[in-house]
């Protein structure tokens, strides 16, 4: 793929490494340099590009020339991501956002910037995706639905059709929510929990965990306690 367009991440974590990869290998963004918070900075390089402070992006990149593109997970009900979003934007750069080219996209779906969108997405039609929204993979956005800003959507969730998911939410691995669904602001949705009515601001929901039963594996199917493969 034409490299058009020169990147910087903000980051050193896991998510900004995966970040590199994907708008490495598949975007038109060429990755220079990485930023962090001059606090944090625990080497000088990262894949082998430099790591400057971010307080001084400015003065080593240009906003002219350069996009930005914040890579921090749901650390705080992303609220780290958030502020380090407003500030980098507050800088006058242009916030990049990535779609993977193995997602599909709908007719009239509306995506701001410094979103993140992994492979095998998908977003139905006239789906809306808010500012700093990362969709991890595999997930199913239903028509009509509402994500607002700063979302994070973990794997292989289902989110039905004229959904409006708030500010600030984290919804776990494997959860449904149902058609027509809302969530407040500032949710927890714990992984693989079904939601069918309106969840309040600032709530948790969680489903029972499995149990660990008192007969064994081997009992339940009448093996006997020593077999082992061999």
């Amino acid at each position: 793929m034409i490299k058009t367009k020169k990147l910087i991440i903000v980051g050193n974590g896991e998510t900004a490494e995966l970040a590199y990869l994907y708008f490495t290998n598949d975007s038109q963004y060429d990755v220079v340099a990485f930023a962090v918070e001059e606090d944090y900075i625990t080497g000088t390089t990262m894949r082998g590009l430099d790591i400057v402070p971010l307080e001084r992006l400015n003065v080593f990149f240009s906003p002219n020339d350069y996009e930005v593109f914040v890579a921090v997970s749901a650390t705080k009900l992303n609220t780290l991501r958030a502020r380090l979003y407003s500030h980098v934007k507050s800088l006058g750069y242009t916030m990049a956002t990535y779609i993977s080219s193995q997602a599909y996209v709908g007719f009239d779906v509306e995506i701001g910037d410094n979103c993140f969108i992994m492979e095998h997405n998908v977003i139905q039609s006239f789906a809306k995706i808010g500012n700093n929204v990362i969709l991890w993979s595999g997930n199913h956005i239903g028509h009509s639905t509402k994500i607002h800003d700063n979302c994070f959507v973990s794997s292989h969730v289902v989110i039905s059709g004229f959904c409006e998911i708030e500010k600030n939410c984290f919804i776990g691995v494997n959860s449904t929510i149902a058609d027509g669904v809302k969530l407040g602001d500032f949710c927890m949705i714990g992984l693989g929990s079904i939601i069918a009515k309106d969840v309040p601001s600032n709530a948790i929901m969680k489903m029972p965990y499995a149990q660990k039963q008192i007969i064994t594996a081997k009992q339940f199917n009448g093996i006997n306690e020593e077999y082992e493969l061999v």
